[in-house]
């Protein structure tokens, strides 16, 4: 077939973030997968620059007023983008949508099973809006549609050995001295300097549970301004429907030890009200089947005839099975969207998009085989080739060498990352990739299963009985002294056995994990491994300026910026625009804080530097130190002064590790570490994690990736399926005896590894 300038997306001259000028054809209606090394501008090209400019293009079409509604995009920095399609980002941003958002909402399959309960549900509830917990003719009236109740623990939100003065409520907003504090201690009613302890039964109902404009203070008291009401009464009307990320700091830490929170004890935590409870099809309510694992909804599913709804179920089906081929069977509909991972999230938005009539869109997925088990590899490849079936271009950033095999088109970006990356440096098919002289192609080359002699433990960790979750009554030990691989195919119980059950039996483990790093649009490398406080004592003690004058948050910090670098602007109804500082040009400091110099830097040059520059550039041992163990963990490429914001969840991990790389001996558990991480640089992993061996530590790695888990001493391996077809242990051993007779889905993959 002859290709027409129409047949590529041209991309030329981009120099988005790190890109170096670049000149790419993206072939359209084709599978195409970039790689390159964490940090070589994979995301720079695919997302801050095709996917944008889609995305920015498309939303100018519409009014101001929508657009205001919508993501806002900025001009990449970029000469030409030539033949775009309309973008569909698939990523693995976490699924928003509040305390309301589940499963069912989110894919879309719980709509269609109100409907079926609206036409043959006995006796019916009504339309199928009074099968909807989101809407008033549904919800439970109780928990208003959460399934959750809150209530007060009494005994946290009030010391009894204390008195009101000495701050007997725990609760920061009524902290001795404030406005509400006041209301007790100045009422009348009781001694401030009493302990609550010896309160007399009358006086502790009044103090707690009277209800509000009941009781008068006598007269004269400092009343201030305010009916009189017990103090679990103000709290239970003020904040207990609060969520608890609408307080900060302490007070949200004393918030969620006051409140907790059960199932409802009306709907039983459905979330629905008693006439959607009463609907019944074949012996099951609405509340019955969003409780199911999906895989047995399926089957459930199966089972409903009838010729008015026949349609429907077969579309319900269509839409569980492909839940199930993602490997998603073990969630059910009623979980809550903020439980799932960024892995899940993804595949449930996967979903939304494969029944879509649409053509000629252009997909983009971010790595989606992250949390994927190799055995569900080859299913969601097939699910990729399939939306290109259709006419579309799927666009794919991805480490994994099995999605790279069945691609149609590669581009490799590198050769480095940060200053040393941004260039394409091969492009073609998967065979070529394999030969060539880059990064990637001498990881897919590398026999990367080295040989190696299994440590001994030296000490047990033990967990007893475990049953959170979908785990069925699980013992196990965790030896000591060595790397665990804990494996399993996606929902088999993993995190739910070390997570939930570890810190009851080491309470000293620390857990390093994906999540946000807590901290403003301020925070940054250097901020967060302490850093900055080094160089700016460092460079105060050199030049004999003050310290703050180093400091971006501090008196050397830009006026104009708030030393952050760029202006955030508020467009009231339409998104906010992030633009560069004028003034500081960007540099965070002030030209007076940018005149003292350091071996001929500033210390704006210094925030300008990537992790290996600094390396070269600080004599002194301690900066150093925490600047190896940077490099250690494979963020060279990163810049001192990079916000946090912009770190993938890879990222974000690996950063936490390389402040943990300073206290050795610990027991650490690494959940999927080599996410985000290049085929060539787990070598790199493996040899970090042995020296945190060699130091003393224990390790537990969460992983499906077959280098980890070869390089481990032991496995634990939970299965042999997912949800409650799951939760066992199904294996424990060293990665050669498992290769040599072990029957899992694990086993099977390790042993054909071994074989390459």
């Amino acid at each position: 077939m002859t290709t027409t300038t129409h047949d590529v997306i041209h991309v030329r001259g981009a120099r988005q973030n790190s890109l170096k000028d670049i000149d790419v054809d993206v072939p359209k209606q084709q599978l195409v997968v970039v790689t390159g090394v964490s940090g070589s501008g994979k995301s720079s090209l695919v997302f801050d620059t095709i996917a944008a400019e889609s995305a920015r293009q498309l939303n100018e079409t519409f009014s101001a007023f929508a657009q205001g509604r919508l993501p806002s995009y900025a001009h990449p920095d970029v000469d030409l983008l030539e033949n775009l399609s309309a973008v569909i980002v698939v990523d693995q941003q976490r699924l928003s949508g509040g305390p309301r958002s589940t499963v069912g909402t989110i894919s879309d399959i719980g709509a269609r099973l109100r409907l079926l309960f609206s036409r043959i549900g006995e006796p019916v509830a009504g339309y199928s809006n009074a099968y909807s917990f989101n809407d008033p003719a549904g919800m439970c009236p109780n928990c208003q549609g959460l399934g959750v109740a809150a209530s007060v623990v009494e005994s946290e939100l009030v010391d009894d050995d204390r008195s009101l003065n000495e701050g007997a409520i725990t609760f920061p907003k009524f902290n001795p001295g404030t406005w509400l504090w006041k209301a007790y201690a100045k009422s009348g009613f009781f001694d401030p300097d009493m302990k609550i302890r010896d309160y007399t039964s009358e006086q502790r109902e009044l103090f707690l549970y009277a209800p509000a404009g009941e009781h008068t203070p006598p007269a004269g008291m400092d009343a201030v301004g305010t009916a009189y009401e017990g103090l679990v009464t103000r709290f239970n009307r003020i904040y207990l429907q609060r969520e608890p990320d609408s307080f900060k700091g302490a007070q949200r830490e004393a918030f969620e030890r006051i409140v907790s929170r059960g199932p409802c004890p009306e709907c039983h935590g459905s979330r629905l009200a008693a006439p959607a409870r009463a609907s019944l099809i074949s012996g099951k309510s609405i509340a019955d089947l969003s409780a199911m694992q999906i895989s047995d909804l399926a089957e459930h599913v199966a089972k409903i005839d009838g010729d008015a709804v026949a349609p429907l179920v077969a579309n319900l089906r269509v839409h569980l099975e492909r839940m199930m081929t993602l490997g998603l069977g073990y969630l059910s509909l009623d979980r809550a969207t903020s439980t799932l991972s960024g892995g899940e999230a993804q595949r449930i938005k996967m979903v939304r998009h494969l029944g879509s009539a649409l053509a000629d869109m252009l997909y983009v997925f971010d790595e989606p085989t992250v949390g994927l088990h190799p055995r569900d590899v080859a299913a969601l490849g097939q699910m990729l080739l399939a939306l290109r079936d259709r006419g579309n271009t799927v666009l794919v950033v991805e480490h994994d060498p099995d999605i790279m095999a069945i691609a149609d088109h590669i581009i490799d970006l590198g050769p480095g990352a940060g200053s040393s990356g941004g260039q394409i440096v091969y492009q073609g098919d998967y065979e070529g990739l394999t030969q060539a002289d880059t990064p990637t192609g001498h990881g897919l080359r590398e026999h990367r299963r080295a040989t190696r002699t299994r440590r001994e433990p030296d000490g047990w960790i033990s967990i007893d009985a475990a049953t959170t979750n979908n785990l069925q009554d699980v013992s196990t030990r965790i030896p000591r002294g060595v790397m665990t691989a804990v494996t399993g195919v996606a929902g088999s119980g993993k995190s739910s056995l070390i997570l939930g059950n570890l810190p009851a039996a080491e309470p000293d483990a620390i857990v390093i994990d994906q999540r946000p790093i807590r901290g403003s649009r301020r925070s940054n490398p250097a901020t967060y491994t302490g850093l900055l406080n080094l160089i700016r004592d460092m460079f105060a003690k050199t030049t004999g300026a003050p310290a703050g004058l180093f400091t971006p948050n501090s008196t050397g910090g830009c006026p104009a910026c708030e030393g952050n670098g760029v202006i955030y602007t508020d467009l009231a109804f339409m998104e906010g625009v992030i633009t560069r500082c004028e003034v500081c040009e960007g540099r965070r400091f002030t030209p007076q804080a940018q005149e003292h110099q350091v071996a001929g830097k500033n210390i704006a040059d210094v925030f300008e530097m990537s992790v290996t520059d600094a390396i070269d550039y600080f004599t002194q041992p301690a900066i150093g130190l925490k600047l190896s163990r940077l490099h250690d963990v494979g963020l060279d490429y990163l810049t001192l002064g990079q916000t946090l914001t912009s770190l993938s969840g890879g990222e974000r991990q690996r950063l936490k590790l390389a402040t943990e790389l300073g206290t050795p001996g610990r027991t650490i558990v690494l959940d999927e570490p080599t996410t985000g991480l290049h085929i060539a640089d787990i070598s790199r992993l493996n040899g970090l994690l042995d020296r945190l061996i060699d130091a003393g530590s224990t390790l537990i790695v969460i992983e499906h990736n077959l280098d980890i888990i070869a390089a481990a001493d032991w496995i634990i391996d939970i299965g042999p399926g997912a949800g409650h077809d799951g939760g066992q242990v199904v294996y424990e051993g060293t990665p050669d005896q498992m290769i040599t007779d072990g029957g899992t889905h694990t086993a099977e993959h390790l042993r054909a590894q071994a074989k390459h």
